[in-house]
């Protein structure tokens, strides 16, 4: 697969794909095989894989949000951030 040789894959680093790209050009199926082969993460948000290309944990520095809609995510003033001015 093209997408495992870059110089940021070779060098342990973190990559960023389309997901529709790597749908067309490998299918998530022989993907996900050779994440697990190689024994990296990868994350998926808002139609993009984020490829850790190593074997380190990852530790999120943010708890993941309640499931909400769009709407209800997007913070709308200051107060909505606990900011007060």
């Amino acid at each position: 697969m093209d997408l495992f040789t870059s110089k940021a894959v070779q060098q342990g680093g973190v990559i960023r794909r389309k997901a529709r790209d790597v749908e067309r050009f490998a299918g998530m199926d022989l993907f996900m095989r050779e994440i697990h082969r190689r024994g990296y993460h990868v994350a998926e948000n808002s139609g993009q894989f984020v490829i850790f290309c190593n074997r380190a944990p990852i530790r999120w520095l943010t708890a993941p949000p309640e499931t909400l809609s769009s709407k209800e995510s997007v913070p709308k003033s200051f107060e909505d951030l606990g900011v007060h001015r």
